[in-house]
């Protein structure tokens, strides 16, 4: 079996769990590397996959005997079948915050399941701390990334649009990675003080800022990157914005390390924000995976201890409504006694 699957068998019978089904295809993926539609169930004594008969096929070219999997085609499963599943089990988990009200009602139904019960993100915790096949992902990624950057800010010429910087995003993620991550921000001028804009048909000015925040995929594993430029020079009512959440950023990395709160790296931003008049309007940070948005999330109300490779994204951002906003992000893995830079391109002014 392989070690994530008895990683989790393990953990189910610290639980008092006799079975699992496991509904979130992330969760899935991470477990097992099936991509496919479908569901897990983890009974007393076998690991099942039941799908649709069109992706039968392609789930037996991933899975390996080393897995320990048997694949179910949903229409050859009967009403018995489903019924004894998890016969004999007092407790079975499910996901609940996957989970609609309507489905747990049929999944007791369904597989006559006794007791079900919540399994409290077990996986999505267990996720937090990455191997180092997934870190390798996650940094080949960000060099992606670094290179996109260096290569969009070669392109970008005044008259450009921002829906065409992100659409040459897109295409030069779609010929070098998986695509992209997220949808890519690319916000100019006025914009940039949107920390979610959507790209729209505003053209680049001969002196403008932009914030692009980007990322791509390897593997099914994320990156996630922004920065903050200008092209023609650097305005002087910026560049005291700039520099402030360039230094918070870059000091709060230095923090970053193996048993640190969460909650105490976002109050350290929003201290030296507000004492020069400024607020954190979102979260320092968030986890980076197999989702672009993971948990640990980083801010005031989360006091999460940071872990040994943790991957996370650093983020702060300061927004001046209908004028310009600033954000430098990157993604860093923690280590024992500090971090590390998985995304390295250029912060200091950057003009073009």
């Amino acid at each position: 079996m392989n070690s994530k699957l008895q990683w989790l068998r393990n953990k189910m019978s610290s639980l008092d769990l006799q079975g699992l089904i496991i509904s979130n295809p992330v969760n899935i993926k991470y477990l097992t590397n099936i991509d496919a539609e479908g569901i897990l169930l983890l009974t007393r004594k076998e690991n099942i996959y039941i799908t649709d008969a069109r992706y039968i096929e392609h789930v037996h070219s991933i899975l390996t005997l080393f897995d320990e999997i048997i694949v179910y085609d949903m229409n050859d499963v009967s009403k018995e079948d489903y019924e004894n599943f998890f016969m004999f089990c007092e407790n079975v988990g499910f996901e609940e915050n996957y989970v609609t009200y309507a489905k747990y009602k049929e999944y007791i139904r369904k597989y006559k399941i006794n007791s079900l019960v919540e399994t409290e993100h077990i996986i999505e915790k267990q996720r937090m701390i990455k191997d180092e096949e997934e870190i390798s992902n996650i940094r080949k990624a960000c060099e992606i990334t670094d290179n996109c950057f260096s290569y969009i800010l070669k392109y970008i010429k005044p008259g450009m649009t921002e829906k065409q910087i992100a659409d040459e995003i897109e295409k030069y993620y779609k010929q070098n990675a998986e695509g992209t991550s997220f949808e890519t921000i690319v916000a100019s001028g006025e914009n940039s003080s949107k920390p979610h804009a959507v790209p729209t048909d505003r053209k680049i000015q001969d002196i403008d800022i932009i914030t692009i925040d980007m990322g791509c995929k390897v593997n099914g594993y994320c990156s996630d990157m922004t920065r903050t430029f200008f092209v023609g020079e650097v305005p002087e009512y910026v560049k005291p914005i700039y520099d402030l959440v360039l230094k918070n950023q870059e000091q709060t990395i230095e923090e970053f390390k193996d048993g640190v709160s969460t909650r105490q790296l976002t109050k350290m931003v929003e201290n030296d924000f507000k004492l020069n008049g400024y607020d954190l309007v979102h979260a320092l940070g968030h986890g980076v995976g197999m989702e672009i948005h993971e948990t640990p999330f980083i801010n005031y109300k989360s006091d999460t201890l940071l872990k040994e490779n943790m991957v996370v994204t650093n983020e702060p951002g300061i927004y001046i409504p209908g004028k310009f906003g600033v954000r430098i992000e990157d993604t860093i893995q923690i280590t024992k006694f500090g971090s590390i830079k998985l995304t390295n391109s250029e912060k200091n002014y950057i003009i073009i």
